[in-house]
């Protein structure tokens, strides 16, 4: 656990009692604090007491001692409208901060030479994959690592930061919007499209609350920005102009430029250190497919780089990088149709890059949908077979498929599993691809994406094991 002592003596309010919050409580508590918990569940309130946490009503209480409140991210802080804790806390002049804040003033109050590397990873798809990517080629480097943020354990409960290591960390627009010193020493902005707007109020809030991670940076720190759409680029192109040379690095998979790192097929170009030369090969790590994985080789890349990685080594590492649970995971092949779990794709733009890499696809989509449906997608939809609908979402895709795809209406994930398998089985080809990839969020039928994926693990292998099998685990 990492100590808060940034608030030792004062009272903080901790609101939210998830995994991070408890952890939270614990750290600030730890540091001296006392800590004042609250959820507005029944079931998060039991969980904090049995972790031995006191409760306190922060709805009841008079908030004049609250020297900060710690929000979960989860709880809504500008948008539809500020919690009601939000507003208690403002209206005391309480700052509102989450606890990747308290990381950053764990690591403030460190001297600067016992301070660890700091690598933040952002954007709207992609971020896990290149944070567990990232992280990966560090330790297989013999670098003492640390992944977490918005993946892995909560960022308070690892032990206390310590010279020379490296923390990575996964960062959504919800944990930056309450953050407000983190100073990475490299920060990676992957990609922007259109999300969470419910949450941010329209796509500029969203698009600034990525933007914070750089805003934080110091002189020195490392801008690593995506040019494969149009708003990165634009903000690459600003922070051109507002930084030293050298501190902003292109990636790309698709545009070739003389300083970056960029991705054309299956190779990614290292053109850092003057003419640009092939470093990585991509046919070589099979948990990598697709475009969209490209430019997250080609930001984990420059990222190691920037930190003093050879390419070389670089290069090995990814050759044995695992995947990632829930993105493109290849759950098991049984005769000859393979099961992919991608649950963590929950809007279109996510979705639209496993449909980009595969053929004859049996696609199961659905749950709780976003805006904007399931538009971006259609770039790929010539490569589905048919759709099996699950969720709240299915008749509203269903409406939007109308005449584009065949489509069955589902209801949940066994019966759009049982469906893709009796069609798939019934075409009488091998190599198709049954896969869950829901364009969708969870929290219709499921706690996260997580959950969701689970289910999906668990319902094909039991499929695997029964006496229909006729393939082996993938």
């Amino acid at each position: 656990m990492i100590p808060i002592h940034a608030y030792e003596g004062r009272r903080v309010a901790v609101f939210g009692l998830g995994r991070s919050g408890i952890t939270t409580a614990k750290a600030l508590e730890a540091g001296g604090a006392v800590v004042s918990c609250w959820d507005d569940s029944d079931a998060s309130r039991d969980r904090a007491v049995a972790e031995g946490l006191t409760l306190d009503d922060l709805n009841r209480r008079d908030w004049g001692d609250i020297a900060a409140l710690i929000l979960s991210p989860g709880i809504p802080l500008t948008h539809p409208k500020p919690h009601r804790v939000v507003e208690l806390a403002t209206a005391v002049g309480a700052p509102v901060i989450g606890d990747v804040e308290l990381f950053a003033m764990a690591l403030a109050a460190l001297p600067e030479k016992r301070r660890p590397k700091v690598i933040g990873i952002t954007g709207t798809n992609g971020k896990s994959t290149t944070t567990a990517l990232i992280g990966h080629i560090l330790r297989a480097t013999g670098r003492n690592v640390v992944v977490g943020g918005n993946i892995g354990d909560a960022i308070l409960g690892q032990a206390p930061p310590r010279a020379g290591g490296y923390y990575v960390l996964e960062l959504s627009s919800y944990q930056l919007d309450l953050t407000h010193t983190l100073a990475c020493d490299v920060a990676v902005f992957l990609n922007i499209t259109p999300d969470h707007i419910d949450r941010h109020g329209d796509f500029d809030g969203y698009f600034r609350a990525k933007k914070r991670l750089f805003d934080m940076q110091q002189p020195g720190g490392i801008a690593v920005v995506g040019i494969d759409d149009g708003p990165t680029s634009a903000f690459y192109s600003t922070l051109r102009k507002a930084r030293r040379e050298g501190e902003v690095i292109a990636i790309s998979a698709g545009r070739v430029f003389a300083h970056g790192v960029y991705a054309l097929g299956d190779r990614v170009y290292d053109a850092l250190d003057g003419a640009s030369h092939p470093v990585v090969d991509l046919s070589r790590v099979p948990t990598l497919p697709g475009r969209h994985n490209a430019q997250n080789a080609a930001a984990a890349l420059a990222a190691v780089r920037a930190i003093g990685v050879s390419g070389r080594a670089a290069a090995e590492a990814m050759a044995s990088f695992p995947g990632l649970a829930h993105r493109q995971e290849r759950v098991a092949t049984i005769g000859g149709i393979t099961y992919i779990n991608d649950s963590k794709a929950t809007n279109a733009e996510a979705a639209v890059q496993a449909l980009g890499c595969y053929d004859r696809i049996r696609w199961i989509v659905g749950g709780r949908a976003k805006a904007g449906g399931l538009g971006a997608a259609k770039p790929q939809f010539h490569r589905v077979e048919k759709a099996y609908l699950i969720g709240e979402a299915a008749d509203g895709f269903a409406a939007e498929l109308d005449g584009v795809l065949a489509c069955e209406q589902c209801g949940d994930l066994a019966g759009a599993i049982a469906a893709a398998t009796r069609d798939a089985q019934a075409s009488g080809e091998t190599g198709g691809i049954v896969l869950l990839s829901p364009a969708a969020a969870s929290f219709d039928q499921f706690t996260s994406f997580e959950a969701r994926g689970d289910r999906f693990r668990e319902l094909v292998n039991a499929l695997a094991s029964g006496p229909a099998a006729a393939g082996e685990p993938a």
